[in-house]
């Protein structure tokens, strides 16, 4: 029978829960939100609030009394000047429990415990966001710019056609010399002719 009883042991020591209830509600307040299993979330859920309604007067008792449960002193004097006051005006409900699913290997319920008015810190996504456009559009400008630049090379490439044409011309032309030179064979061989009628 469980009748009656207040609290889940989590399959945990004393010293072990106690331990693991502070480090999570410790986390908590520092990160505002954490994940876990819906169990775990559901005790240090109990603890987070208790302390949270404490923390709304801030008295050397309060503070002492939170400190037992709390040992950073920077996350204790965080949840009495930041947290404490945004919750000023809630009676109670300061946590909330979003449901991820199923934790693969074991099936535990895995949930997400966060304080109420978390708000995600988005400015990151924003600025790899903003990088990313500035890089696509620094690329699309050094597209443009090689385009450009492959221009005036094709404007350069005819003029590189037109100097093979000229350097082509004086081939020709020394071709038509050799052909100017064959009469001058002609009249070597008519003298040939003419010698070989004066021996006969």
């Amino acid at each position: 029978m469980n009748h009656k009883n207040g609290f889940n042991p989590l399959s945990r020591t004393t010293a072990h829960r106690r331990a693991m209830s502070r480090n999570m509600v410790t986390s908590l307040f520092r990160f505002e939100r954490i994940t876990t299993t819906k169990s775990k979330a559901l005790e240090v859920r109990k603890a987070a609030e208790k302390l949270v309604t404490r923390a709304k007067v801030d008295s050397v008792h309060n503070r002492r009394e939170a400190a037992k449960y709390i040992q950073d002193e920077k996350i204790l004097n965080k949840l009495f000047t930041e947290i404490a006051p945004r919750m000023k005006e809630r009676n109670g409900g300061y946590t909330r429990v979003l449901k991820l699913g199923f934790r693969q290997g074991d099936a535990a319920d895995v949930v997400i415990l966060e304080l109420v008015d978390f708000k995600l810190d988005t400015s990151a996504v924003e600025k790899k966001a903003e990088a990313k456009a500035k890089k696509s559009e620094g690329s699309v400008e050094k597209a443009a710019d090689s385009k450009e630049k492959a221009e005036p090379k094709a404007k350069a490439e005819p003029k590189a056609k037109a100097e093979p044409k000229a350097k082509a011309e004086p081939k020709a032309k020394a071709e038509k010399k050799p052909a100017a030179k064959k009469p001058a064979a002609g009249k070597k061989a008519k003298a040939d002719d003419a010698d070989a009628g004066k021996k006969e």
